[in-house]
């Protein structure tokens, strides 16, 4: 009955013992587990998206409006409209008298406008023309009269020359009680549209008068070259 009991007893503890010894292999299991799961989660990530690139790799470009700054070299430049020549003024020309031609009691010379101002200028009709005398170079008779018609616009480019042909009458074919024969010194000239005169000298005589039949002076339209 002893022995039986105490069998009894040794299996009675060998089972006990066995259960614990489970429980705690259980619990070691269920910590592994726990350990190898939390290890093993993936860690959280963040919701905005990552802008950084991969080496070797670059980002996209973002699309640009093609610079039209003056400052690129490659830049066509922009197109530039010339300055047109302005009218020959009286400053801007020299005068001078060509060798001329006698027709019937008139004689014709050529009065020459050479463009001296450095850069183009522009001329175009009748230059006024005028006889006079003295040193306050006051005029002498009627300023010349205009024949034929106006011409078209000249560029003279600097150092070009003009010229108007002007007709001198012979004023000894004239009455000298209707002409009043009077010395001149020159003529004064007028460029076209230009308030400011010149002075050409060409000494003779003029008529004072103006009751004389036709024009002691007569000019015409200014035309290219030096005739």
């Amino acid at each position: 009955m002893t022995d039986i009991r105490i069998n009894g007893s040794r299996k009675a503890w060998a089972a006990a013992g066995a259960a614990v010894l489970a429980l705690v292999l259980s619990g070691c299991g269920e910590e592994t587990r726990s350990a190898a799961e939390t290890t093993s989660a993936p860690a959280p990530t963040s919701t905005a998206e990552s802008t950084t690139t991969s080496p070797g790799t670059s980002a996209p470009a973002s699309p640009t409006t093609p610079s039209t700054s003056a400052n690129d070299p490659g830049a066509a430049p922009a197109p530039q409209q010339e300055a047109q020549p302005g009218l020959c003024t009286a400053g801007d020309v020299e005068l001078s008298l060509g060798r001329g031609e006698g027709t019937a009691g008139t004689r014709y010379r050529p009065l020459q406008f050479t463009n001296v101002s450095g850069a183009p200028c522009v001329i175009q009709g009748f230059p006024g023309v005028s006889y006079v005398a003295g040193d306050d170079g006051h005029q002498v008779g009627p300023a010349a009269y205009r024949t034929g018609s106006e011409g078209a616009s000249i560029t003279l480019a600097n150092g070009q020359t003009a010229h108007a042909d002007v007709g001198f009458v012979q004023v000894h074919n004239y009455d000298p009680a209707q002409c009043k024969p009077t010395p001149v010194r020159g003529l004064r000239i007028y460029p076209p549209q230009e308030t400011e005169s010149l002075f050409v000298e060409a000494p003779g005589t003029g008529c004072a008068s103006a009751d004389i039949p036709g024009h002691q002076l007569t000019v015409a339209t200014i035309e290219p070259g030096p005739a």
